[in-house]
Formats: C-alpha cells, sequence, structure tokens
C-alpha cells in the first residue's frame, strides 16, 4: 500500500520527520507530528502491523471490541485524512550527513531532519527440527490468517501467554480441537481469556511440555513431545513471543539492551540526537497497541522539539 505517486515524489524534500514502520505506533506518532504542522512521510514493510493479524482487539479504549486489521483501517482512514504520506518500503541504511539523515532503500533515497524508528517485531521461531519444512504447510504463525484453512481439524498452539490463549480461542470456532501446549505450570492469560480458554469444552492444555520436533508427509500430522511421545495434529500454531526489529537501528549505533530493545528514555529519545524510537522495537516494559500510540506521540513531540531546535523555518 501506498498513497502517494512515485512517479511525482519529490525524492530532493527533506522532511521533518521520517517515521518506519507501519502498524499503531507508527502511524499514532505520525498523525501526532502533522497536528505539529510537521512535514512527515512514514515508510513501513507491511501497513498495519502485527496487530493487524489479531483476531480480536478488546483493550483499546473507547472501542469495546474489533479485529486488529479493523483497528488498523480506522488508523489508515485518520492517516488519510491528514494527507499524510504513506510508502511501502524498507529502509537498508542511514546516514548523517550534516545536519539531516539520509535513509537508503533497495531503489530509493530519503532525508529527513529526524527519525522515528517505530518498527515493531516479529514472532519468535521454535527453532526445532521440521519447523522451516512446514511452514505454510501446517506450520502457521497467525491465527487469524491461516486458521479458516484447518476447518474441522485437530491443531496446537505452542505458548502461555494471553496471546496463545486468544488464538485457541479463535481456532476453537473451527476447528474440531485445540491443544494449548505449554512448557510452564499455568497460562499467563489475562483472567477474562483464562477464563474463556476454561469454559471451552473444544480447548485443552497440556502443560510442562516442549515440542522438540514437527513431523509429516505434504502437511503437518504430529509433533513429538520432550518425552519421546508422537502426538497427532493437523496444525501447529507458534505463539511464543516476539524479537524486536531493530537490525537497522544497531547497524547506525543506536544502543539496544540484551533483548535487542531499542533503550529509550522518557522521551522517546535514543543515545543518537534527531533518532527516537517507540512502540514493540523499544524497550518499555508493557507492549500493547495503547502504549505504543503513547510512545509514538512522546516522540512525535520530541521530535518536533529537536527539529524546531536546528532553527528550520515552518
Amino acid at each position: 500500500m501506498s498513497n502517494i505517486d512515485m512517479d511525482t515524489f519529490d525524492l530532493n524534500k527533506t522532511y521533518d520527520l521520517i517515521v518506519l514502520g507501519g502498524g499503531p505506533t507508527a502511524i499514532g506518532c505520525a498523525i501526532y507530528a502533522a497536528r505539529f504542522a510537521m512535514n512527515v512521510l512514514v515508510i513501513g514493510k507491511v501497513f498495519g502491523g502485527l496487530i493487524a493479524t489479531t483476531h480480536v482487539v478488546e483493550n483499546y479504549p473507547a472501542i469495546t471490541t474489533i479485529s486488529g486489521q479493523g483497528l488498523m483501517e480506522m488508523f489508515r482512514e485518520h492517516m488519510n485524512s491528514l494527507n499524510i504520506p504513506y510508502i511501502s518500503d524498507e529502509i537498508r541504511s542511514i546516514e548523517k550527513v550534516e545536519d539531516h539523515f539520509e535513509l537508503n532503500s533497495f531503489f530509493q533515497k530519503f532525508k529527513a531532519y529526524s527519525i522515528c524508528i517505530a518498527t515493531g517485531s516479529e514472532r519468535k521461531k521454535l527453532g526445532v527440527p521440521g519447523e522451516e519444512d512446514f511452514a505454510g504447510r501446517g506450520v502457521s504463525y497467525c491465527a487469524t490468517c491461516d486458521g479458516p484453512f484447518y476447518k474441522d481439524k485437530i491443531v496446537a498452539v505452542i505458548g502461555g501467554s494471553d496471546s496463545a490463549a486468544k488464538e485457541a480461542l479463535f481456532l476453537a470456532q473451527n476447528t474440531k480441537k485445540v491443544y494449548i501446549i505449554y512448557r510452564g505450570e499455568e497460562i499467563r492469560a489475562e483472567p477474562i481469556n483464562k477464563k474463556r480458554v476454561s469454559k471451552n469444552e473444544k480447548i485443552e492444555i497440556i502443560y510442562k511440555t516442549n515440542i522438540k520436533e514437527i513431523k509429516g508427509d505434504n502437511t503437518v500430522n504430529s509433533v513429538v513431545f520432550d518425552n519421546g511421545k508422537d502426538f497427532e495434529v493437523g496444525g501447529v500454531f507458534i505463539e511464543i513471543g516476539s524479537i524486536p526489529n531493530s537490525d537497522l537501528a544497531k547497524r547506525i549505533g543506536v544502543e539496544t539492551n540484551q533483548k535487542g530493545e531499542i533503550r529509550i528514555n522518557r522521551k522517546s529519545e535514543t543515545n543518537i540526537p534527531g533518532i527516537f524510537a517507540a512502540g514493540d522495537v523499544a524497550d518499555a516494559p508493557f507492549k500493547q497497541a495503547i502504549t505504543g500510540v503513547s510512545e509514538g506521540v512522546v516522540a512525535a513531540y520530541s521530535a518536533f522539539d529537536y527539529v524546531k531546535g536546528i532553527d528550520i523555518e515552518y
């Protein structure tokens, strides 16, 4: 998705702020930057981010319940109402040149006085035999995307987080049976989702168990537990957390913690002046759409303050 005409796009323009990412954090940052009358551009690989793959969102203020995709459509409408340009692309390198930054993608070069990195995170992999072999053929990281293909089948959800519980609840609508396989002693879902899981007759939890291998022929037909048992399933949905998309930040010298998350202060500032970060890619402890948006808003204000300090005429 790109809402600007690249044939008429002015590559010599230096933006006040370029936001990297396509999720709620990035769009929230861009909306506030536009309200501060900044020239802002959003560059993201995929519009919507991980939340767009979420079946249901019930904890975003003022919206009782909505799909992740539906929520991001509302973000898109708000962004478009402010004429904020969005480009589907991936930035490969960033360089500081005098008073601005130059951002290079595979095919284009962009310039900005400030940057907000809101590139989010990607799903963690189990790292077991068969996982890569059966990706797209029984192994999935998105129940919303692939769940409808498993109608009346027995499937497994790997993980014990709130996200894993919600994946299981979604899958239970169409599948014959859902097993949550978790290495711990009790799933860590929000109380309301934990209650829903316990009441759903289609969902069963197998505790203190790890997956050692995923097996099949053309598609998945079983998993191997760490006790050696072969357990028959027709699909495996992996929900064991995420990894921050911070490689670009690391390459340009932005500090990260041991988890690879970008270190920010309460102003969403990084160790490099003019580069800000927010959302799941940053080291804030609570990863939610609403907290990511709030960090993005703070980043927009800090970027505005930074650019204003360069004494650029508006």
